[in-house]
């Protein structure tokens, strides 16, 4: 092959290569600047929680910061689309992005609430499962553990705290963060989730679990060793249980190490 020849051939591909490059740039721009069409939202919810739901987010998407419909890709602010939605409380997390064929896809994780806590006032909020208060919601009720008793805990109406990792003097002088390692422990165990749906916190911090079924409260003290004390109680309803008659008694005490103490129920 001639010098010439090879000269032309190198240059045809330079060439090639420059109008490929040229037709994805121009494909990338025409792509930033089509209209969006569409909003397709994904929603990841941990069992039956609904708090929010995709046609809730689709609207917040559409019209948060004016319509989105219609409007060119690149004009599209996806990252304050994001903080919009995790400003949701019910929101953990939130993705926002576009396709080439014009459609906005919008993946939102909610937040699974694991705990609630009604304070003596009658204010309350929620625990998630990550530790973060989240407020109660006037049209839907999560079916969790609840803790009433003498309470004032201070996150009924302020911005989400987490309870479990935060180490500023509002949490450490909280119940919130043993109240948030019970229910973590009780919801890893299926048994201990499905018998136990509400617990009651005395002055002293002392936590007494409530059965679903049965009438014996089950008192396990600031919430320390809980692992250790479910297990003395799990062996008692094996073992001890089966040998007397339960209904005699009306509390189960496990705040003693190496013992399950029983007070019977008074006389009528």
């Amino acid at each position: 092959m001639s010098k010439a020849k090879r000269i032309v051939r190198a240059a045809a591909k330079v060439a090639a290569g420059a109008a490929v490059l040229a037709a994805l740039g121009f494909v990338e721009r025409s792509g930033n600047s089509a209209p969006v069409r569409d909003i397709q939202v994904e929603m990841q919810a941990a069992g039956d929680m609904h708090f929010t739901d995709a046609d809730a987010l689709r609207q917040e998407v559409a019209n948060g910061a004016g319509p989105v419909i219609g409007t060119p890709m690149d004009n599209v602010d996806e990252a304050a689309m994001e903080q919009r939605l995790r400003a949701i409380p019910c929101v953990a997390e939130a993705d926002v992005y576009h396709t080439m064929d014009g459609v906005l896809h919008v993946r939102v994780r909610q937040r699974e609430p694991i705990v609630r806590i009604v304070n003596a006032d009658g204010s309350g909020f929620y625990i998630d499962r990550e530790g973060w208060t989240m407020p109660l919601d006037p049209n839907y009720t999560a079916r969790v553990l609840v803790v009433t008793g003498q309470l004032a805990e201070p996150f009924a109406a302020c911005a989400p705290v987490n309870v479990a990792a935060g180490n500023d003097s509002l949490v450490l002088h909280s119940h919130s963060r043993a109240i948030h390692a019970m229910a973590t422990t009780l919801g890893q165990d299926p048994f201990w989730n499905a018998l136990f749906t509400q617990a009651d916190l005395d002055a002293e911090g002392n936590i007494t679990l409530i059965p679903a079924v049965g009438l014996m409260r089950v008192r396990i003290g600031d919430g320390t060793r809980l692992q250790q004390r479910l297990a003395k109680l799990r062996l008692f309803y094996e073992q001890g249980i089966p040998q007397a008659d339960w209904r005699k008694y009306d509390a189960v005490d496990l705040r003693f190490d190496d013992q399950v103490v029983c007070s019977k129920r008074p006389k009528n």
